[in-house]
């Protein structure tokens, strides 16, 4: 019957042209014009209104209201503090997908779940939690506080949240590409005399590269826009401990919103060059996969 189907056309002598023969999906003009509508809508629309209230200030209210010191301080934090938790999902992103990849044990499961917890828990209460934990009356945090170490209300609070809300990028990005992994490319480098460190260095980490720099790119462009999870473990000091999405809400509550377009057209821009960039790794991940098969 399907083969019958298949060669319809060909009984018919009616020619399948090969613009017919890749759209299996009728209504191509339809659903084209459905989305580009839908997402000027959603996105384009939204963007623009943001980018025109910029245009109301002239250069020197611009510059004034995204270079003040405070401001250019909350840059500084945002982007750092993001880059390191980024840094650290890296490494403990990378260990946690190995080892659901490349072992076996009693609630494998659970922990596998446990790893997408961050992108369904609301992040007010993920904040919540953590400060509950670290603060210096907290169950984590009353056990550092003899030792003069404080992870609540300063920065080393906004990296551990941020940490919080990145790590499943990277292992649900890695993960993948380790199950597909040959691993009869390790057991030849075994064969011919190579150590552990030079199997991962020569053999595995050249394959998941790609894949963690999209993971890092990922996690590093979620970071630079969290809200809710970072001001109930920031402190909010100005000049301290104040994020840049939250110089935004300041600038909202005081009614300056010219002010609050422009600053968050300027992230804007920083997250457009990152959106630009995980296309391009994922590219990247992608010709070498096809490479590589």
């Amino acid at each position: 019957m399907t083969a019958a189907i298949l060669t319809a056309p060909l009984a018919t002598g009616r020619p399948v042209s090969k613009r017919a023969a890749r759209r299996v999906l009728p209504g191509f003009n339809l659903t084209l014009g459905f989305t580009l509508f839908y997402l000027s809508l959603i996105v384009l629309i939204p963007l623009s209104a943001l980018v025109f209230k910029t245009f109301t200030l002239t250069w020197e209210q611009f510059w004034a209201a995204v270079a003040s010191p405070r401001v250019l301080a909350s840059y500084q934090l945002t982007f750092g503090a993001s880059f390191i938790a980024a840094l650290v999902n890296v490494v403990f992103g990378l260990l946690v997908a190995w080892v659901l990849v490349r072992y076996q044990f009693p609630g494998k499961k659970i922990i596998d779940a446990l790893v997408d917890l961050p992108f369904a828990l609301p992040t007010a209460v993920a904040g919540i939690a953590l400060t509950a934990l670290l603060a210096s009356n907290g169950w984590i945090g009353q056990l550092l506080e003899p030792y003069g170490i404080q992870l609540a209300f300063n920065r080393n609070g906004i990296v551990i949240a941020l940490i919080f809300i990145g790590l499943p990028f990277v292992v649900r990005t890695v993960q993948p590409v380790l199950e597909d992994a040959e691993k009869e490319l390790e057991e030849a480098a075994t064969c011919l005399g190579a150590t552990r460190w030079q199997t991962f260095r020569f053999v595995i980490f050249p394959t998941i590269a790609p894949a963690l720099l999209t993971g890092f790119a990922m996690a590093f462009a979620r970071a630079i826009g969290e809200y809710g999870s970072v001001i109930f473990i920031a402190g909010n000091m100005p000049m301290i401990s104040e994020i840049t999405p939250l110089i935004i809400i300041g600038k909202l509550e005081q009614y300056d919103y010219a002010g609050a377009t422009a600053v968050a057209v300027v992230m804007l821009g920083f997250s457009f060059v990152l959106l630009l960039i995980i296309n391009g790794l994922q590219a990247w991940q992608r010709r070498r996969s096809g490479a590589a098969s």
